[in-house]
């Protein structure tokens, strides 16, 4: 066992500070682990969104040490031993309390794609794909909405362009459709137009 300095950003949509615990922590111990030992014995009223503690869910997203990550998969013994552990919410979204931020625009703009528009069937009735066809699609869905690719992006970020621009996450989804075999809708004009395609360079 170790002891280790966090600096947790506490706030609201009002504003906030770092607050520096002193934390034990012990080998194997994820980044989740050791917030939750905090609020445990420190800071019972501290916000953090969790579920599955296994990266399968996306929920426990924040940006540890300046870098967007899943609090549950950040390894303890990645960092120094003297290394200061700072985490807070990502920036690319409203706060609500903490560590916990308002993802709801996301939810939106994927209400916004039309969904999935399948061909007419072949003269014996039946549909169709090859097998790579099948592991490309397979492929899109390993998607587990943690919306770190929408922090990362500097165009929603940084720029604040939330209007013009649905971000990667929803880029992605696109070309799952658009890529689709046996979807029948041409969403390319739209990727284009509506969805500020061209906006995208970088990331």
């Amino acid at each position: 066992m170790s002891t280790r300095t966090f600096k947790i950003w506490r706030g609201d949509v009002h504003g906030g500070e770092f607050n520096q615990y002193d934390a034990d922590v012990d080998e194997g111990m994820v980044v989740l682990d050791v917030l939750h030992r905090i609020q445990a014995l420190q800071a019972n009223d501290l916000a953090i969104r969790w579920n599955c503690k296994a990266g399968k869910c996306g929920s426990c997203s924040m940006e540890i040490n300046g870098r967007p990550a899943l609090a549950c998969m950040t390894r303890m013994n990645t960092f120094g031993p003297d290394e200061v552990i700072t985490v807070q919410p990502l920036k690319a979204f409203p706060v609500i309390k903490d560590l916990t931020c308002d993802v709801s625009w996301n939810y939106e703009q994927n209400k916004r794609i039309a969904p999935f528009k399948p061909k007419p069937r072949g003269r014996d009735g039946e549909h169709r794909m090859y097998q790579q066809d099948v592991d490309r699609v397979q492929e899109f869905r390993k998607c587990i909405e943690c919306f770190l690719c929408q922090d990362v992006c500097h165009v929603v970020r940084d720029r604040g362009r939330k209007d013009a621009f649905v971000g990667p996450r929803f880029m992605i989804r696109l070309a799952s459709l658009e890529m689709h075999p046996l979807d029948d809708d041409d969403r390319v004009p739209e990727i284009k137009k509506e969805y500020g395609a061209g906006m995208c360079n970088i990331t």
